[in-house]
């Protein structure tokens, strides 16, 4: 008798057109997704905890429910997916942000039903642990900056005495997102914060030289380097630990890849050259092609035979080589740079067929694309800078897409106010910044491991 996965996995394989349920809707790569989904001739439905998100307004979109937070109510989220993939009768489960760990611990009950792409929890605690991954990466012989890990104000202080009286390093939690709460070198963010507002020559790349690979910061008041006991706020455990990780000056870059049982499907390396804030989430994405980041990513996924979608950050020191600092393993913002008939989504629905056609999907040469709304924030903060900065700002906006409007699909891009406003009470109310809130449901910290 064939059984309901193994139809789905024949319809996948067929082209034909399929049921497929995305979690996350409201992440701007997840209505991106849809909509290149929704082109080529899918069903598209979402689930989300939060109520008013950006895939229930859009037109690509099928049907869209509210589920219990994964975080907060994890059973219960599972639940409902299993509850949702039985009803619309989905082929395939996609989850784009911080919920795939949570449907990851519930996989082995949600594959009864459909197709899910994730790869292990396990696997998944190693490439989101800040200094797992770091080990992991070391031990395949593939280049990581110095890494050591804190678990207790004592070996706060251990680590200082051995690291010595230098400001060449940069602390951050091991569960993060968005540099929440990271501390940079003094002397480096007074460097930094300079470059922000000198000319950049009209070249986004050029002035994303000048930025560290932990590039995401506030003025250099608020991290001064931690030489004693850690402060308050910061409760060190070891299900709260944090890592020391050597600072490297140079070009920041990002990959969005797409794999299938350890072999590269998809692939894109890019930049960004404007942010929310000093400190915050990448607003403008640019493809490059950079063959020492594709290596590095190849030799990786292959080591940890990894399946699904993955995303790492990168810097290039001023010699070329390029050194990873963090993974994550899920959607990132490099799908911005696909666009539908790239391949992205025969690269999610059937691997299979591409790895044994021999094709990697990339993005179009020079492809471009930005969150205009957070884009314009940055706009007026080029006002402070020189006319060079400004300049370069305008061709950017005029040279990208926006990845939440669309003439045939507006809707999204006035439900974003919805979602911020609704983060920014969520913020107020738990005494968090607006990108914490923006997660707070989702985030994923080591739970279930």
């Amino acid at each position: 008798m064939t059984t309901k996965p193994e139809l789905e996995r024949s319809r996948l394989q067929a082209d034909q057109a399929c049921r497929v349920l995305l979690t996350g809707g409201r992440a701007p790569v997840t209505l991106d997704l849809a909509r290149m989904l929704h082109r080529a001739g899918h069903r598209v439905f979402a689930a989300e905890s939060m109520k008013r998100h950006l895939c229930s307004a859009s037109r690509a979109v099928e049907k869209s429910v509210i589920v219990p937070s994964p975080r907060h109510d994890t059973e219960a989220y599972l639940s409902a997916l299993e509850h949702w993939i039985r009803i619309w009768q989905i082929d395939l489960v996609i989850p784009m942000c911080e919920e795939v760990f949570y449907a990851a611990h519930g996989a082995d009950r949600l594959r009864k039903h459909c197709r899910v792409l994730v790869s292990s929890l396990e696997k998944l605690h190693m490439l989101h642990h800040k200094y797992d991954f770091i080990q992991y990466a070391k031990s395949a012989g593939l280049p990581v900056p110095e890494t050591h890990l804190i678990q207790s104000p004592q070996e706060w202080l251990e680590t200082q005495q051995v690291l010595g009286e230098t400001e060449e390093w940069v602390w951050k939690p091991v569960y993060s997102r968005f540099a929440a709460r990271v501390r940079m070198p003094l002397q480096r963010l007074s460097h930094i914060h300079k470059n922000n507002l000198a000319d950049s020559g009209g070249s986004t790349a050029k002035a994303h030289q000048t930025r560290s690979h932990h590039k995401r910061m506030t003025t250099p008041s608020r991290f001064a380097l931690l030489r004693h006991d850690p402060p308050d706020e910061i409760l060190l455990s070891p299900g709260t630990p944090w890592v020391a990780q050597r600072y490297i000056d140079g070009r920041g870059l990002c990959t969005y890849s797409v794999v299938h049982e350890g072999q590269l499907v998809a692939h894109a390396a890019y930049e960004s050259g404007y942010r929310t804030g000093e400190v915050g989430a990448s607003v403008f994405f640019e493809q490059v092609q950079h063959e020492e980041a594709h290596a590095w990513v190849k030799r990786f996924v292959q080591a940890a035979g990894f399946s699904g979608q993955i995303g790492f950050d990168f810097i290039e020191d001023a010699n070329g080589q390029v050194y990873a600092i963090e993974c994550n393993p899920r959607a990132t913002s490099g799908i911005h740079l696909f666009h539908p008939g790239d391949g992205l989504v025969r690269a999610l629905l059937d691997p299979a067929g591409l790895l044994k056609e021999g094709i990697e999907v990339t993005p179009q040469p020079g492809a471009k694309a930005m969150l205009s709304l957070p884009m314009l924030g940055s706009g007026m903060r080029q006002i402070r800078g020189s006319r060079g900065s400004m300049r370069a700002w305008m061709a950017a906006w005029r040279g990208a897409r926006d990845v939440v409007y669309m003439p045939q699909d507006r809707r999204p891009f006035f439900m974003q106010c919805s979602v911020v406003l609704a983060a920014w009470r969520l913020a107020r109310s738990q005494k968090i910044s607006l990108t914490e809130a923006l997660t707070h449901d989702i985030e994923w910290n080591g739970e279930q491991s």
